[in-house]
């Protein structure tokens, strides 16, 4: 029967074994990063949108950002990843309730520019 001490070490080579892999599979996603940044810039070099020393620190941002961002885990009460928020889309036939009149008069101002953005943007498609 293994001690205490026996699992205690398992424990520990299996935290610095997961560490390791975490390890490796980040360097490999950052040097496949790496490789498809540079082929896009370099086909914006080649294009002549981006010169040679824009698209070296282009690379190095892309790189830069990639190291320093951490993917958001948002986790609910359950331990489950939360679903992304819904939007509703509301038409114009359709009555939106809001529970005090300032919300509502907030909500038609929205619809008056909306309107007003449609209108102008027909007025232009027509000139």
């Amino acid at each position: 029967m293994p001690g205490f001490g026996d699992i205690l070490q398992k424990a520990v080579y299996l935290g610095v074994g997961l560490a390791s892999y975490a390890g490796e599979k980040a360097g490999s996603k950052l040097t496949e990063l790496r490789a498809e940044s540079q082929k896009l810039a370099d086909e914006l070099v080649k294009r002549g949108e981006m010169s040679t020393e824009e698209a070296r620190r282009f690379v190095e941002d892309m790189v830069q950002q990639a190291q320093q961002q951490q993917p958001p885990v948002e986790v609910t009460g359950d331990k489950k990843p939360a679903e992304p928020r819904r939007i509703e889309i509301v038409s114009e036939e359709e009555e939106v309730s809001a529970p005090d009149a300032k919300e509502t008069g907030g909500v038609d101002k929205l619809r008056e520019q909306v309107q007003n953005l449609q209108d102008e943007l027909r007025k232009l498609k027509r000139d």
